[in-house]
């Protein structure tokens, strides 16, 4: 019977990424990760994909169908295509039990305005969600990696995903000192990209990008280096030609934007309270998101703030996992909740 009952008010954690939308259900786990993309019909403004399939046409489309990302920077940039794809997330994430309206929860960048927050839970309930909570994505981190946050203990997240890097300390249930900046995964694909387009004059889509990045790329020189065969079209002649890439040649690549996080992380050190600081050198510095995988990055971060840092278990699924965990307990992460419609 309770069990009957539990699906009248179904709960969803969504973490609605730049790059990826992971939904959680409280109970089952992550049940949905796919990329944050739509395939639309220029002609008559139809959606044709969304997720894996609309990812998989990336660069590949005829002139009438456009792949496109309606969120920007960890905020919506296009509000119709955003509620069209939290709609299907939300509906294959139900399965046959759509007809019951869920509660949702969705993560927002820390920086976020009171009127980009209004928009991810108008959308969500345009979708069909029941009640739309909006959270903090550095609170949702941490309690998705397992940090009681609700101690008087300063605790230090930084969540860098696709679009955003999220940097905040976390005491008493509550954020103390944070910031986020539109550096993430993708600033990093961009800059690979320019990187080989000068050095090699070789043109190389974002998904190449990201791949050379994955496979070989580090937050710092390396003496083991690896090495990858990368093609493309050669911006002299046109044709096809393939190039080869090292580590270091990466770590170069990405200097700026790996310096933009680190000033990110070294000015919330600076805001936070000493007896917070205190702590933070004791506990050191949690790092969840899927940029955060990037090798060596702890190592980049210990040797610019003093301060050790490690990577969450499941750095990637930590902002949905502390959906769901927030949503089984919305009593005790009140004070985290931000918006409730």
């Amino acid at each position: 019977m309770l069990r009957y009952m539990a699906f009248f008010s179904p709960k969803i954690g969504i973490d609605l990424g730049t790059a990826n939308t992971l939904v959680y259900i409280p109970g089952r786990g992550v049940v949905l990760n796919e990329p944050s993309v739509v395939a639309i019909s220029e002609i008559d403004k139809r959606i044709l994909a969304v997720g894996v399939e609309a990812k998989a046409m990336i660069g590949r489309t005829p002139g009438e169908i456009i792949a496109y990302r309606p969120m920007r920077d960890g905020v919506i940039a296009d509000y119709r295509i955003t509620q069209a794809m939290l709609r299907y997330f939300i509906g294959k994430a139900m399965g046959r039990f759509q007809f019951f309206k869920p509660e949702v929860m969705i993560s927002v960048p820390t920086g976020v305005t009171s009127t980009e927050r209004r928009a991810v839970v108008e959308a969500a309930i345009r979708a069909g969600a029941k009640n739309a909570y909006v959270v903090k994505e550095s609170v949702l981190a941490a309690i998705g990696a397992g940090i009681p946050i609700q101690e008087a203990h300063g605790n230090m997240v930084v969540d860098i995903g696709g679009g955003t890097c999220d940097v905040a300390v976390i005491s008493l249930g509550g954020i103390v000192a944070s910031t986020s900046i539109k550096c993430g995964g993708d600033r990093l694909d961009h800059a690979i990209a320019d990187y080989i387009k000068k050095t090699y004059n070789l043109a190389i889509g974002d998904k190449t990008a990201e791949d050379v990045k994955i496979a070989v790329g580090s937050a710092v020189p390396v003496e083991d280096e690896l090495v990858m065969h990368v093609r493309g079209r050669d911006f002299i002649t046109g044709l096809p030609r393939s190039a080869e890439l090292k580590t270091n040649d990466i770590t170069k690549a990405i200097g700026k934007e790996l310096r933009e996080i680190v000033k990110a992380i070294r000015d919330v050190l600076q805001e936070t309270p000493p007896e917070l600081a205190s702590d933070i050198i004791d506990r050191g510095i949690m790092m969840t998101g899927g940029t955060s995988l990037l090798r060596n990055f702890p190592e980049l971060i210990f040797r610019r703030t003093g301060v050790k840092a490690q990577v969450a278990e499941r750095a990637l699924y930590c902002v949905a996992e502390g959906t769901g965990i927030a949503l089984e307990h919305l009593d005790t992460y009140k004070k985290a909740i931000i918006a409730k419609r």
